[in-house]
């Protein structure tokens, strides 16, 4: 079951592509830029993320992988060829970069560092939405 609403979340929302404002209200969105797939940090990052997939449902997360030329959704193996996404979030051209935007499509964390997972579910169980959403499930 688990399985399959993982696929059901990433499929229908990988329809969204490039236009990360589509996730508004949605979800958050975290996403990990680098100028090369191979390079450590951002193996490490996605490795991190990957790691924590059942925290990222829960918490709403979506993940773009984003490289100079092209782009993957969540966790997908096929690369979509585009540089909007690392132009328009990466202009000044850092070798990595993490961004996680909230439910409201701002920007609430971006750092040139890999992000652990006990820093991003501090941040995102600290925000306001994320309070409301739990004391709702609780009910």
């Amino acid at each position: 079951m688990k399985a399959i609403l993982i696929f059901f979340m990433f499929f229908s929302l990988f329809s969204f592509g490039q236009n990360i404002k589509k996730h508004q209200w949605e979800n958050r969105v975290i996403l990990i830029i680098s100028d090369n797939k191979n390079t450590s940090e951002f193996q490490n990052q996605v490795q991190v993320l990957k790691d924590k997939s059942s925290e990222l449902i829960d918490r709403k997360l979506v993940i773009y992988q984003i490289i100079e030329k092209s782009y993957s959704f969540n966790f997908d193996e096929n690369w979509i060829l585009s540089s909007k996404l690392y132009s328009k979030f990466n202009a000044k051209k850092n070798p990595f970069k993490i961004i996680l935007t909230g439910l409201d499509g701002g920007i609430k964390l971006s750092q040139t560092e890999i992000l652990s997972a006990k820093k991003l579910f501090a941040i995102i169980d600290g925000m306001p939405m994320r309070k409301r959403e739990l004391i709702k499930n609780k009910k």
